[in-house]
């Protein structure tokens, strides 16, 4: 480890022109796809300024060029918004550091290396301690969307294919259903047959998205809790960060994302399904602190149609588990035999008490048309 720090101080002090002497590069955080180290810099007066020196996972993120083009375009486009309202834009959008050669990343030959600057007195919670955390991250994640409601998001560059492709992520399950490639069907029939019940569900946000009765967006696809910012004093979010899998898509997907894993009673793996369904209280913070955020750039039928995005990108995420599990445990990490098995069953279960709550959830979002 230290030699490897030694070279990314070396790569950083020729890479980018920085404010007085590095004097200090350490690994930051605890994210699962890329590396991350803290940059200290100091000038002599003892000013100090922090930066995020980041290795990009290449087995993830294979269009790098694509990745940093929305990036960039993205949090150049948020700085002007953010900017004409009287903000901070140095606190409430992300600031990438172009090299010397004015570029916005670094390829060398273990991965690809880009730069931000650190946003200062703020923090990132891993889970909810409060309703008030929850609906201050819907809040946080709503307001994203407004101010790009405005942004083209036909422009940005599919960095994940059919990445919340409902109809696609369906049929990559009947294919593994039907190669059956470990012998693992003959276990699962109970959870397949849950799954293929279900196709029509599938074709709904697609079939929308695609007939313009709701409004192609720019979405962010990973809307867990940690990848906001929240200020120091207020607790309220801030700035949403972690814009590796900013997309075209449906303001659905990251609504339903969230409910998906923040408004569930247990864990994603949770064996014992008994303690799996949707919490109401959460939902309605949820649904409440997103179209708040949201400012009123929300169509009706996206509104309409939330539930729906609760139970689809639930849906969905379980067919990427059962998929797995059937192809021989290739994407997702497990820790156990029966582990991604173990997942998809949480997911599923999840579904069918979002089912049987379905007027509760359709009432709750009634409020807001």
């Amino acid at each position: 480890m230290e030699q490897r720090v030694q070279e990314l101080r070396d790569m950083v002090e020729e890479q980018f022109v920085l404010p007085g002497r590095l004097t200090e590069l350490k690994p930051f955080g605890n994210g699962h796809i890329n590396d991350t180290f803290l940059v200290v810099c100091e000038t002599e007066d003892g000013k100090k300024s922090r930066y995020v020196l980041q290795r990009v996972n290449n087995d993830v993120f294979k269009d790098m060029d694509g990745l940093m083009d929305n990036v960039v375009h993205v949090t150049a486009f948020l700085r002007k918004k953010i900017e004409a309202a009287g903000g901070d834009p140095a606190r409430e959008t992300l600031t990438v550091i172009p090299t010397k050669q004015e570029r916005y990343y670094i390829h060398r030959e273990d991965g690809n290396y880009r730069l931000y600057t650190c946003i200062e007195d703020a923090f990132c919670m891993e889970e909810a301690e409060s309703v008030e955390d929850f609906y201050n991250s819907a809040v946080a994640f709503g307001n994203f969307q407004r101010l790009l409601s405005d942004y083209p998001a036909s422009d940005l560059h599919e960095t994940i294919p059919d990445f919340h492709n409902t109809v696609s992520r369906f049929a990559n399950l009947k294919k593994a259903v039907e190669e059956d490639v470990c012998g693992r069907r003959k276990d699962v029939e109970q959870e397949i047959a849950f799954a293929m019940e279900r196709e029509a569900d599938c074709h709904v946000i697609c079939d929308a998205l695609a007939e313009g009765r709701i409004p192609l967006r720019v979405t962010h696809n990973d809307t867990k809790l940690n990848n906001i910012m929240m200020d120091n004093q207020t607790k309220k979010g801030i700035c949403v960060i972690d814009l590796d899998t900013v997309m075209p898509g449906s303001a659905l997907y990251d609504y339903g994302d969230s409910i998906r894993f923040g408004a569930s009673t247990g864990a994603e793996d949770e064996q014992n399904l008994d303690l799996i369904s949707c919490d109401l209280e959460l939902f309605e913070a949820y649904t409440k602190g997103f179209i708040e955020g949201c400012g009123g750039s929300l169509t009706k039928e996206e509104i309409r149609l939330m539930p729906m995005g609760a139970k689809l990108m639930t849906l969905e995420c379980g067919m990427r588990f059962l998929t797995d599990h059937l192809e021989g445990d290739v994407y997702f990490k497990i820790h156990r035999p029966g582990h991604n098995l173990d997942r998809a069953r949480t997911q599923f279960k999840l579904v069918a008490d979002m089912e049987a709550k379905w007027e509760q959830m359709a009432a709750i979002v009634e409020k807001y048309l």
